[in-house]
């Protein structure tokens, strides 16, 4: 391996460091936390998945219906509603913005979007 590369790895390594110690992604953590130790989170992500699951297969099968459809809609609703997950999905937007600021920092010299790139080669 050749020694810029692994500077360059270095870089990485204290980059995600850098960003694991931002209140930010502390947040986020914390948020999640909560989240996964909430029973009535569970059960509710639970129930959508359920849902979710239901709605794909009869999709599938060519019998989907709007019930289908609004069944999921309410139930992602109410999740999205309970307070522990709001808190969750606002610290997780949170985040995602910081991690985009990096990622046009790190692209703009370069003029190439890695983070928007990834995995591929050609865009048509």
């Amino acid at each position: 391996m050749s020694t810029n590369v692994s500077k360059l790895e270095d870089l990485g390594h204290e980059l995600g460091e850098e960003i694991a110690a931002t209140p930010a992604y502390e947040r986020f953590e914390e948020a999640k936390a909560a989240v996964e130790n909430d029973d009535d989170a569970q059960e509710k992500i639970a129930e959508v998945e359920r849902l979710r699951d239901e709605f794909v297969a009869a999709r599938e099968t060519g019998e989907a219906s709007q019930e289908h459809i609004g069944q999921l809609q309410r139930a992602q609703n109410e999740l999205h509603t309970m307070p522990v997950m709001e808190e969750y999905l606002n610290a997780q937007e949170a985040l995602q913005n910081q991690l985009e600021a990096v990622n046009e920092a790190i692209s703009e010299p370069l003029d190439v979007d890695f983070g928007g790139e990834a995995g591929g080669c050609c865009n048509d």
